[in-house]
């Protein structure tokens, strides 16, 4: 199996910004490919997973939100053959929760918390679908921390 080019890049841009401190640059990586994909109309994995990362670097709530509803509209259309055959480990349903848990953490920013809490729900529902390592143990936390948050907000 070959690497998939554009998740490569994708992944460079997740360096950038996580690991290097470069969220500027990152969300010009990130723009770079949307174009070259070819936007919304791209493979429904690299729309998912880009948008998923470029709501990541984003300075305004809103268009936060807008990049992590392209990215759940996306993953509804991506298969779990075409997960493998990007060499991810996850299956499609374990995008899910990441991507509900940042939807509920735009909509808790925005002040809209009963959508947050229905994002945190399907969060919660669908975490069984990740794996005891580091990532779900990353995203489980998040749900956690988040859970306390709207709890203290009622």
């Amino acid at each position: 199996m070959t690497a998939d080019p554009t998740m490569s890049r994708i992944g460079q841009g997740v360096e950038l910004h996580h690991h290097q401190g470069q969220r500027e640059a990152a969300r010009d990586l990130f723009a770079q490919i949307w174009d070259d994909i070819g936007g919304e109309q791209g493979d429904p994995l690299h729309v998912c997973v880009l948008a998923h990362s470029m709501a990541d670097v984003q300075d305004d709530v809103h268009q936060e939100l807008m990049w992590d509803l392209r990215a759940l509209a996306a993953a509804d259309l991506v298969t779990d053959e075409r997960v493998a055959q990007a060499g991810m480990t996850l299956s499609v349903a374990g995008l899910y929760p990441s991507l509900h848990l940042n939807l509920s953490e735009c909509y808790r920013k925005l002040g809209d918390l009963s959508r947050a809490r229905e994002h945190l729900r399907q969060a919660q529902a669908e975490i069984g679908a990740l794996g005891d390592d580091g990532y779900g143990r990353l995203i489980r936390g998040g749900l956690e921390r988040l859970a306390k948050q709207l709890g203290d907000a009622i």
